[in-house]
């Protein structure tokens, strides 16, 4: 028995017990939707996620990693079964048991998995709010294209426990921050809006299902079938026809309740007081049914459309209740980093790689060579970035292969050198060499890297 990928339906296939066929065609390539990270991307890479740890640190948010694989149930009670993450987007894996809620998923988004986390080990017994960050993959079974991938990296923060509407603001605060580190605030809009909350959401529906209902003829099929399902997603359709309605549409915001609008406007002071910019959008909506109150969402400021954003999020004040947990407060915000690093490379964003080979070790002949791993050693104990090649036996070659690493220095041990304890010190960049002990060769580099 197996899970088709995509939507929760049962399929049939007889495995065979035979060999798979030696002529099977070998696919020298990733999965659709899924891409390879080279080595010469990772400095992008390595430098979202310093700042991402470095925000996480000096604002008290600790690091939390939840499985790949979760109970599809988990996000069709929290994420919605309405939902196009549930009802199209699902990696389904098999099954833990023989019962239909024992179906598993590849996790397509990370909250669920926090707030599961936050009940199972008794985290409100913690100091409040629980401030938690993660990064890791997820994936959904949605069309390759671009800024789409069916595995994707998000990074996200969560707070957990506070009602404050300075925890929202604080949140977007910090999300602005980290975009503005690395250099990229400019590049961006945050739109923000408020969505109500368990009691003033029955209004805001009725309000749009009524509007929606007299245009019903122009809705788009998907929008047809969300009318009846989840009329509050049909503020998020891209299909042009649907676009055209949207500027009629009614306004959420002047159909919360009072406590809902009191609320959204604490939230907007902050970020006024923070000197946060932002957009109002009286038509935001996620794509998630877990939201309530302040939703927002990154964009790229050239990216109107909306098609491919940042990242967002917004609080979930009802999700730990609706588990099984003791009603909580919580916000939070996930990015898509895929979509960072494209930016920063669209934008030509220079990062200084600091994981570059700083020093080559060049060696000649056994006795060189022994001592030239001696010395490697020496400088991993110094934290010293440094490469060889032990196996090239020509210092031309090696002297070749530091400058296409892009080394700052080279240390040269040679036969000669090797015997009289000494260290040749190549400045690649001047061409200027020295010799010194082998007993102060790794002060004298330290001093000549400084």
């Amino acid at each position: 028995m197996f899970w088709q990928f995509g939507r929760r339906k049962k399929v049939e296939k007889k495995l065979s017990t035979e060999p798979r066929s030696k002529k099977v065609k070998l696919v020298m390539q990733p999965p659709r939707g899924m891409k390879d990270v080279l080595p010469e991307e990772q400095n992008r890479w390595r430098f979202l996620k310093k700042i991402i740890n470095r925000n996480a640190e000096i604002n008290g948010y600790e690091r939390i990693d939840t499985p790949i694989v979760e109970y599809a149930s988990l996000f069709e009670k929290g994420t919605g079964e309405g939902t196009d993450v549930v009802e199209k987007e699902m990696f389904f894996v098999g099954r833990d048991g023989d019962s239909e809620e024992d179906a598993l998923v590849l996790r397509p988004e990370a909250t669920p998995g926090v707030a599961r986390a936050y009940i199972e080990y008794g985290m409100r017994t913690w100091a409040q709010p629980v401030q938690l960050f993660y990064t890791g993959p997820m994936f959904r079974y949605d069309r390759p294209q671009a800024g789409r991938l069916r595995q994707f990296y998000q990074f996200g923060f969560e707070s957990i426990g506070s009602p404050d509407p300075a925890t929202d603001a604080r949140l977007i605060s910090m999300s602005y921050n980290i975009f503005k580190e690395m250099g990229l605030s400019q590049k961006i809009i945050i739109k923000i809006n408020t969505i109500g909350c368990a009691k003033c959401r029955p209004n805001i529906i009725e309000v749009l299902t009524n509007y929606y209902s007299r245009n019903e003829e122009l809705l788009c099929d998907d929008c047809k079938r969300r009318l009846q399902t989840n009329p509050l997603r049909l503020l998020d359709c891209k299909e042009k026809s649907c676009q055209r309605l949207l500027s009629e549409a009614p306004q959420i915001i002047d159909n919360v309740c009072g406590a809902c609008k009191d609320h959204f406007k604490n939230v907007l002071e902050f970020l006024d007081e923070q000197e946060v910019p932002y957009d109002l959008d009286a038509h935001l909506v996620r794509g998630l049914d877990y939201y309530t109150r302040t939703t927002f969402e990154f964009i790229r400021a050239d990216d109107e459309s909306r098609q491919n954003s940042l990242g967002g999020g917004g609080r979930y004040d009802d999700l730990i209740e609706l588990y099984g947990g003791q009603s909580t407060p919580a916000v939070g915000v996930s990015f898509g980093m895929e979509r960072i690093i494209e930016l920063l490379k669209r934008e030509k964003i220079k990062i200084a790689d600091e994981a570059r080979v700083k020093v080559f070790v060049v060696q000649l002949g056994e006795a060189g060579k022994k001592q030239a791993v001696s010395v490697m050693d020496q400088l991993q104990k110094e934290k010293i970035p440094s490469q060889a090649a032990l196996s090239k036996s020509t210092i031309k070659s090696q002297l070749k292969m530091a400058d296409k690493l892009g080394a700052r220095f080279a240390i040269i041990i040679g036969q000669k050198e090797a015997m009289d304890k000494t260290a040749i010190i190549r400045d690649m960049k001047e061409g200027i060499q020295e010799v010194v002990d082998q007993e102060i060769l790794i002060v004298k580099l330290k001093e000549k890297i400084k």
